[in-house]
C-alpha cells in the first residue's frame, strides 16, 4: 500500500473494486470468478489501508445478483462500500476532505 500511497500522493483518486477479485466461496455471484482470488476479510483490509488517499469517488462492480443465490457477494459489496464511505467520513472528521 505504501507504493500505491507513494504514486498517487495527494492527487485526486478514483477506486473501483472489482468484486471478482474475491475468491468466489467468498463472491460467487459475478460473472466472472476467479478461483484464487482474496478472501472478504483480504479486501476489506485492502480498503481499509486507503484512507492516507484522496479518494473523491469509488465503485463496486461486477456484482451479479442473478449468480448469487445465498447473497453473500451482494453482502460483501455492502461491506466494501461502507468501508469506503467510512473512509471518507473519517476525512472529513479529520478536516482532509476532497
Amino acid at each position: 500500500m505504501e507504493r500505491i500511497t507513494s504514486i498517487v500522493g495527494a492527487c485526486p483518486a478514483y477506486l473501483t473494486f472489482d468484486i471478482d477479485c474475491l475468491d468466489p466461496a467468498f463472491a460467487p455471484g459475478t460473472g466472472t470468478p476467479v478461483a484464487g482470488g482474496l478472501s472478504s476479510a483480504q479486501g476489506l483490509a485492502i480498503v481499509r489501508s486507503l484512507g492516507a488517499l484522496n479518494l473523491v469517488g469509488a465503485d463496486v462492480v461486477e456484482v451479479a445478483p442473478a449468480y448469487d443465490q445465498s447473497e453473500i457477494t451482494a453482502i460483501a459489496a455492502a461491506h466494501i462500500a461502507c468501508d469506503l464511505l467510512c473512509l471518507w467520513r473519517q476525512r472529513k472528521v479529520a478536516g482532509r476532505e476532497a
